[in-house]
């Protein structure tokens, strides 16, 4: 008997290694070979270091119209074709919609990951509310289908989706990618002035310009308060912040623009505590890495960042683009060491139960098992 082929569609190399190496290597465990198919920049090492086969696709960083997503279609549905995989693992809305549309006819299992509702539904304004009603009627459409399931990460977007018209039994709910709860071990507080850390894309719905401005409102009040910031705009998104805002930031006294930070330890091991000011998230990753090192978490009162920022147990959280509040919420911290102590270990211990790579995995796996059976 051949072994199953469990293909991961994914529009990059770097978001599969960082998001789904433990689903994947549990789903190799479990006894799938794993293909990975993605746009291909620098890390095939790592992709072909586990034994998994990668697939290079001609992904476009930005829509190029209707040319540019026949072309991608096409090439996905030829793969699928060629390779006859016994699972799809579809990762995020662009590979979810084109992966369906490519399976059209061919009876392959899908699972759709939605990682978060993206930008079309955090939005304000015309624009956003046309990409709201574009995607709603091409979600209702791809994700009802026969042999989909889709997986979401909070129970809010569970909601939003079946408020959306995705039928309750086509959606299953599975709390983010895990983490490496052996890799990330709690760590020593820093010496030195209190210091604030932001990892994430530098974009509006991050809540990064109102954790900029909260950073102010403290050096304001006489606090020796810095802010790290680890992370870069996204041009490919409307919500980017431009270079206009980052001159701007670099200007103020106590904020640090780290850029691309790969040792993600190294950054938390700088850090009295964490924040993640977002619109909205699915699970968000750099908070539960964040909790996994020991450290308290600040946050908005908002999809998926309160299900890792638990009050009286991970973290505090704050309504959205709320400065004061969030400048609240970062002082209590910063003078409360107490507090401090007894978030981190919550988190912990949160990640551990919860969160952790070795949980997400086999949770994971046996939804493979089941939909490759079926």
């Amino acid at each position: 008997m051949s072994t199953p082929v469990l293909l991961y569609l994914v529009t990059e190399d770097w978001y599969f290694v960082s998001h789904r190496l433990p689903m994947a290597r549990a789903a190799r465990d479990a006894g799938f070979a794993v293909h990975v198919a993605c746009r291909v920049d620098k890390h095939r090492a790592p992709i072909e270091a586990e034994g998994f086969a990668l697939h290079p696709l001609p992904w476009a960083r930005e829509s190029r119209g209707p040319g540019t997503l026949l072309r991608e279609t096409a090439a996905v549905r030829a793969l699928y074709r060629s390779l006859k995989p016994a699972l799809v693992h579809q990762v995020a809305l662009k590979p979810a919609a084109i992966g369906s549309i490519a399976s059209t006819g061919l009876g392959i299992p899908t699972v759709n990951s939605v990682a978060g509702l993206g930008w079309g539904f955090i939005a304000r304004g015309l624009r956003a509310a046309l990409v709201r009603q574009g995607l709603g009627a091409a979600i209702r459409w791809l994700f009802n289908r026969r042999t989909a399931v889709t997986v979401v990460q909070n129970e809010d977007d569970r909601a939003a989706l079946r408020g959306l018209g995705v039928r309750p039994e086509r959606l299953d709910l599975i709390p983010g990618s895990g983490v490496d709860t052996d890799l990330l071990r709690p760590l020593p507080e820093p010496e030195g002035p209190f210091t604030i850390g932001f990892a994430g894309r530098l974009l509006e719905d991050k809540g990064i310009q109102p954790l900029v401005a909260a950073h102010a409102i403290l050096r304001r009040e006489g606090h020796d308060a810095a802010l790290l910031v680890a992370g870069t705009p996204d041009p490919s998104n409307p919500a980017s912040m431009d270079e206009e805002d980052l001159a701007a930031w670099r200007k103020q006294a106590g904020v640090t623009l780290l850029g691309h930070v790969s040792d993600i330890v190294g950054l938390w091991a700088r850090c009295h505590v964490a924040a993640l000011p977002s619109r909205r998230e699915g699970l968000p990753k750099a908070l539960l890495e964040a909790a996994a090192c020991g450290r308290a978490l600040v946050a908005t009162d908002v999809p998926g960042c309160r299900d890792v920022a638990r009050p009286g147990v991970s973290g505090l959280l704050v309504p959205a683009d709320d400065a004061p509040a969030l400048a609240d919420a970062l002082r209590t911290l910063m003078l409360d060491a107490a507090q401090r102590r007894a978030l981190a270990q919550g988190g912990r211990r949160l990640t551990e139960e919860v969160f952790s790579a070795k949980a997400i995995g086999r949770q994971t796996a046996d939804l493979y098992l089941r939909l490759a059976k079926r």
